[in-house]
C-alpha cells in the first residue's frame, strides 16, 4: 500500500525540527521559513511527511507543507508514544524520535491533514483566549472575595481589582462579538438548525460549530463521539480483570465539557435524552453514566442535523441519531 512512497518523520521543537527519511538519512533545519524552504527541496510528489501535534510548534511548518502541496499527516502524540514504547527504545533524542516517527508512518494507515481555513483558525484562537480570560476573571473575583473577608480591605487594592475585572470583561465581550460574526458569516444556517435541538442554546450551538469545524471533518456520528472522547473503554481480561466501562477521555476536552454541561438541561427538555437518562438510571446505573449517555445522544443529534440539512423534529429522532 505504501509502495513508492518516501516517508519523512519530523520531530519538531521551538527552534529546530529534526527529520529522518525512509532511507535513514537525517537532517536538521531551523523552525522558520528559511528552514522550511531548505527542507522542501528534499520533497517531491511521492513524499509523505508525518509529525506529532505539538501544541503550537508544528503549525507553521504544517501549513507551509500543506500550501506547497506536500502530503502531510499530523498524528496524535499518544499514538506515536505507544508505538515508540512498543519498540522498547532506550534512546530518547530528537534524532531518534524523528526516525521512530518515520517508522510509525510507514507501518500504519495515515490520514491526510487538511488544516483549517483562516476563519476557523481565528475562531479557535478566540475560543482559547476566552478560556484564558474566564480563568483570569475567576481569579480576580476570588481575590476580591478574599480581600472583603479581611474586614477592612485596602481601597486601592479593591479599586485596582475591579478595574482589572471590568477591563477583562470588556475584552471578553469584544472577542465574543467577533466570534459570533465569524461563525454567522460561514455557518448561519447550521447554527439555526442546531439551535432547534432541545437543550442546545445559541452559545452551545456556536461552540459546537467552532470545535468540530462545522462537522465537515467527520463521516459518522461514532467518529465524532470518539473525537470528543465519549466512547467507552472496556477493561476485561480473563477472569481476574473485569473493570467498569469508562469513557476514553482521549479527545477534545472542551467539546466534552461543553456537552456535559448541556446534558443537565437536555434531560429535562429533550425527550430522547430524557428517555435514555431514565432508562439507564432505572437499571441501577450511576447518574453520571446516564449523563454521559445523554452527551452521546446530543452529539449524535447535532451530527444528524448538520449532515441532513433539516431542523430537529422529535418524531424523527430515531433517524436523527443513526450513524
Amino acid at each position: 500500500m505504501n509502495k513508492g512512497i518516501k516517508f519523512f518523520g519530523i520531530d519538531i521543537s521551538h527552534l529546530v525540527f529534526d527529520v529522518t527519511d525512509s532511507d535513514g538519512n537525517y537532517y536538521q533545519f531551523k523552525n522558520n521559513v528559511s528552514g522550511f524552504r531548505k527542507f522542501i527541496k528534499l520533497l517531491d510528489s511521492k513524499s509523505h511527511c508525518a509529525m506529532e501535534a505539538t501544541g503550537y510548534y508544528h503549525y507553521q511548518l504544517a501549513y507551509y507543507l500543506l500550501e506547497s502541496g506536500i502530503k502531510l499527516s499530523v498524528e496524535n502524540p499518544l499514538a506515536v508514544k505507544r508505538f515508540i514504547q512498543m519498540k522498547l527504545s532506550k534512546v530518547k533524542t530528537d534524532k531518534s524520535d524523528s526516525k521512530l516517527i518515520c517508522d510509525y508512518a510507514s507501518q500504519v494507515d495515515l490520514n491526510l491533514w487538511r488544516g483549517n481555513s483562516k476563519d476557523e483558525i481565528e475562531c479557535l484562537q478566540i475560543v482559547r483566549t476566552l478560556a484564558t480570560y474566564t480563568k483570569q476573571s475567576t481569579m480576580l473575583k476570588n481575590k476580591l472575595h478574599g480581600e472583603s473577608v479581611l474586614g477592612e480591605p485596602s481601597k486601592a487594592v479593591v479599586r485596582s481589582l475591579k478595574r482589572s475585572l471590568k477591563q477583562l470583561e470588556k475584552e471578553a465581550k469584544m472577542l465574543e462579538d467577533k466570534l459570533v460574526d465569524l461563525v454567522n458569516q460561514s455557518h448561519q444556517d447550521l447554527l439555526t438548525r442546531l439551535k432547534s435541538i432541545p437543550g442546545i442554546g445559541p452559545k452551545t450551538a456556536m461552540m459546537l460549530v467552532v470545535l468540530t469545524g462545522g462537522f465537515d471533518r467527520f463521516t459518522s456520528a461514532s467518529e465524532l463521539c470518539s473525537y470528543a472522547g465519549l466512547t467507552p473503554v472496556i477493561r476485561q481480561s480473563g477472569t481476574s480483570v473485569n473493570g467498569r466501562a469508562r469513557i476514553s477521555k482521549m479527545g477534545n476536552q472542551k467539546l466534552r465539557n461543553l456537552l456535559f454541561m448541556c446534558s443537565f438541561n437536555a434531560c429535562k427538555c429533550n425527550k430522547a435524552c430524557r428517555e435514555i437518562y431514565e432508562r439507564i438510571v432505572a437499571k441501577g446505573k450511576s447518574k453520571k453514566l446516564a449523563l454521559i449517555a445523554v452527551c452521546n445522544k446530543l452529539l449524535k443529534q447535532a451530527f444528524a442535523i448538520a449532515k441532513s440539512g433539516l431542523i430537529y423534529d422529535d418524531t424523527y429522532r430515531s433517524t436523527l441519531v443513526k450513524n
